[in-house]
């Protein structure tokens, strides 16, 4: 079943919650009502969407709750290995998670790079995230890379060898994408919850070229 709403490119000066907690009807409200407008749910690396990830059922709570809605794929634990093959492998599950909860094509699927292992070379991060790429745009999804800490690519690699054009900054360290800019701003507080909910915070913004993230709103 596809999901209620449509696909929209976010204003800009909008706040929002990223979060690894299933949301209910009661936590969407509280994140309403704090004046919030938008929310990030996280899919699974693996094949099997497992249970605290986000489903068919809690995407529709949280649209229906008046929360635009975009997903995340979860990251390796601290010191993975990227590569040519692995980027097809996730980007392939990104997607295939994402068009079973049942979401339109357009939106903005994330790539949460971080935490790649020190001695990984430059160029095997840029072809994990290229091929992650390609796998979610064939999908007919928009591709868009968080960049955390430890991604180990500089803002010229970011901006000049990946192929998208959606930039979600972390609360981290991380360098600018010269050009174009992000489109997505992350704050972490510490201990910072709404309604039971533990959360980091970001702020929607249209990049220098005038674009903007792409998420799904009723």
């Amino acid at each position: 079943m596809p999901l209620p709403g449509n696909v929209v490119a976010a204003a800009a000066g909008l706040h929002g919650i990223d979060a690894n907690t299933v949301l209910n009807a009661t936590s969407c409200a509280a994140i309403k009502a704090a004046g919030f407008s938008f929310c990030i749910r996280y899919v699974s690396r693996q094949t099997t969407l497992p249970p605290g990830d986000l489903s068919t059922q809690e995407a529709t709570v949280i649209l229906n709750a008046g929360l635009a809605l975009m997903p995340v794929q979860h990251v390796a634990k601290e010191g993975w290995s990227p590569s040519q093959a692995l980027g097809a492998t996730n980007g392939q599950n990104a997607a295939t998670h994402v068009r079973n909860v049942g979401f339109p094509p357009g939106v903005n699927v994330w790539l949460d790079l971080e935490g790649v292992k020190t001695s990984a070379t430059h160029k095997s991060v840029i072809d994990y995230c290229n091929a992650w790429f390609a796998e979610v745009k064939d999908a007919g999804f928009a591709p868009g890379v968080y960049v955390g800490a430890r991604a180990i690519l500089t803002g010229d690699e970011l901006f000049w060898r990946l192929q998208t054009k959606h930039y979600w900054k972390s609360g981290s360290n991380v360098p600018p994408i010269p050009q174009r800019g992000y489109q997505l701003i992350q704050k972490i507080i510490k201990d910072d919850e709404v309604g039971g909910v533990e959360i980091d915070r970001n702020l929607t913004q249209n990049d220098a070229f005038g674009d903007a993230v792409q998420w799904l709103v009723v």
